[in-house]
């Protein structure tokens, strides 16, 4: 998944809306599953976060999610053909979503309208617009029209008053919007020279749209068939998230409960996931082998998955953080890696946890020393600096009287989320041959913290790998 992009071409990860990268970047080394995934998680926790701004009185019910795609356009021309076909596409789903609100307005079914509508051109629906409900099509709001095209652009603004008190100016980059009628024309290219500058100029007008030939572009990879899909995903600068929001360290048991959530979450969401581990910040999801969740595509189950749990990330926040404002939006960057074999999956799950108890026993002796000792940061590092886990343990219990293995099994261990049977007693819905009653079985998504080194979990949760669908 991790591929890298051509460095002489321009990228564009598509979401709710088409993201340009300049040609030249080396943004996170033009790694395909890094790009989609931190734009579509970013977009996902910012568009949660900015809910309440322009919705006041609505309460965010679901939280959203994304999938997204890459697409490489190896040319100007390439990145022109798709920029028309974008704008041309957002004007006839609005002509066509106009004319069958419209209809549906006019007491019309839903299913009556789509029908009605079916096979009508363009010329049509004007008609229809203007004859049955006097509208103008074209005097509708440019935003539904022709969509939003967001660059950067140089602004002068005040930055500081001089001694004398005169505004000293300075020029800003700053984002701008506009709603244009042809963002693939070049006149519009022309009239904004950081565009020019940055991407480049169009030499000639779309005269017709090519869709096969901008699709022959896009970035595709079918994970194989018939193996443990692993979606991976980790925090994006998450030190500096945890230190901004004053998590405890070495561990925040409210900040692990809350990836946990948006874990259980995600499985809740995604039937497919058979089970997820997770440490830190990071989780692993695991797909049945024989899943063809959006066709086993790469980049559309690691964007929606890490879209998915963006957005509930910032929809449970205050359930977990009551008394902590959100200071901005995290974001997560996620991978997809094959496994063909139950054992080579488990192997990979338990060098995850491996890694857990390493970095863990790390963490707990670096904080005891700079909390309780008074050590530098650095000081602390030089001190444990080549220590064996045996010199960690002893360590902790001769200077600090803590026992390692005694602390909590999630720090230690990590956190496993699967689904389990359960049964509900106030719920009996069957009958023996006896007549006696049984309590109707049912699933949920269970978090426990134990060992997966070992063959007893597995043992003792043969459904897990045998890919028990869950019943929702």
């Amino acid at each position: 998944m991790d591929s890298v992009m051509s460095t002489a071409s321009w990228f564009i990860g598509d979401v709710s809306c088409s993201f340009v990268f300049k040609k030249t970047s080396k943004f996170y080394q033009r790694r395909a599953s890094k790009l989609l995934s931190l734009i579509v998680s970013l977009f996902s926790s910012v568009y949660v976060t900015k809910w309440k701004e322009f919705f006041p009185e609505k309460e965010l019910k679901y939280p959203p999610s994304y999938h997204s795609r890459v697409i490489s356009c190896a040319s100007i021309e390439v990145l022109q053909a798709y920029l028309a076909w974008r704008q041309n596409d957002c004007h006839l789903n609005n002509l066509h979503d106009t004319c069958l609100w419209m209809l549906v307005k006019g007491g019309e079914t839903e299913n009556k309208a789509r029908e009605f509508l079916k096979g009508t051109q363009k010329q049509q629906k004007n008609e229809l617009l203007f004859q049955k409900f006097h509208i103008n099509y074209k005097n509708l709001p440019a935003m539904y029209r022709q969509g939003s095209c967001i660059f950067k652009t140089k602004v002068e603004e005040n930055v500081k008053c001089n001694v004398n008190g005169a505004p000293v100016k300075r020029l800003r980059r700053k984002a701008r919007i506009v709603h244009a009628e042809n963002i693939a024309g070049r006149s519009f290219w022309n009239e904004h020279p950081s565009l020019l500058k940055e991407v480049g100029g169009f030499t000639e007008d779309v005269d017709k749209i090519k869709l096969e030939y901008v699709r022959f572009f896009q970035f595709e990879n079918k994970l194989m068939p018939s193996t443990w899909i692993v979606i991976r995903i980790d925090g994006c600068h998450f030190h500096r998230f945890s230190e901004v929001h004053q998590f405890e360290k070495p561990n925040d048991k409210q900040a692990l409960n809350l990836m946990n959530s948006c874990a259980v979450a995600v499985l809740q969401e995604i039937p497919d996931i058979i089970f997820a581990y997770g440490v830190s910040d990071e989780y692993s999801f695991v797909f049945k082998k024989d899943s063809h969740f959006y066709q086993r595509q790469a980049s559309e189950i690691v964007s929606v998955t890490v879209s998915f749990f963006s957005s509930m990330y910032i929809m449970k926040w205050k359930e977990f953080f009551p008394l902590k404002e959100l200071k901005y939006p995290p974001s997560f960057d996620g991978r997809a890696v094959c496994y063909p074999s139950d054992e080579i999956l488990r192997d990979y799950l338990a060098w995850r946890q491996v890694d857990c108890h390493i970095n863990n026993q790390y963490n707990t002796c670096f904080w005891m020393l700079v909390n309780k000792k008074g050590k530098s940061k650095s000081e602390a590092q030089d001190y444990l600096k080549g220590t064996q886990a045996r010199e960690k343990n002893e360590l902790l219990i001769k200077e600090f009287y803590i026992e390692y293995n005694e602390l909590e099994p999630m720090f230690r261990q990590g956190s496993l989320a699967f689904w389990e049977k359960f049964c509900m007693q106030e719920d009996i819905t069957l009958a023996d041959e006896n007549g006696s009653s049984l309590a109707n079985s049912r699933n949920k998504v269970t978090v426990e913290h134990c060992d997966i080194i070992k063959p007893n979990f597995w043992e003792a949760h043969s459904s897990i790998l045998g890919e028990m669908v869950p019943k929702l």
